[in-house]
This record gives structure tokens, C-alpha cells and sequence, in this order.
């Protein structure tokens, strides 16, 4: 399967224990996200559409409303990265 950097990096974070705030419109569209980590930093490279392209592949998953999460598959689909914090 094909995943493009910014879903690598999204998923790096979500593996790292991280999730994916979103909120909906009156017709039930996702319109706005929110990544952030596990220590609060908030991730600039997670768009509406990165989040649907994850979705769509089963990366990740919502369960009962609860903010989004990497699924079983997600874990085994990221790649190894150094950890790049200082």
C-alpha cells in the first residue's frame, strides 16, 4: 500500500500515541481536524483531506465519537523513524 509522507508523519505521531481531534458539520462532514501529540503539540502537516485518505485505507479509526486513533492496520502499515525529539 501506498502512503504518502504526511500520512507517514500523521501516523508516526498517532503510533506515538497521539490523536486526531475532528469536528462535523450539521450533515455530518468532516470540516475541521486537529493532530496532536502525545505531549499537546499540535501537528501542521494533518489536513481535512490527509485525514480522509486514512480513513479511506482503514489506517486509522474512531470509535463511539472519540477523537481519532491509528487502527491495528495503521501500526503495522508506519514505518521505523528515528525519533527526532530533542
Amino acid at each position: 500500500m501506498n502512503i504518502s509522507r504526511e500520512e507517514q508523519r500523521v501516523l508516526h505521531v498517532l503510533a506515538q500515541g497521539g490523536m486526531i481531534r475532528h469536528s462535523r458539520n450539521a450533515g455530518g462532514k468532516l470540516v475541521e481536524v486537529l493532530c496532536t501529540t502525545h505531549d499537546g503539540a499540535v501537528l501542521a502537516d494533518c489536513t481535512v483531506e490527509v485525514v480522509k485518505r486514512l480513513r479511506r485505507k482503514r489506517l486509522i479509526a474512531s470509535r463511539a465519537s472519540a477523537p481519532y486513533r491509528i487502527s491495528d492496520l495503521g501500526r503495522r502499515m508506519v514505518r521505523a523513524q528515528t525519533d527526532n525529539r530533542v
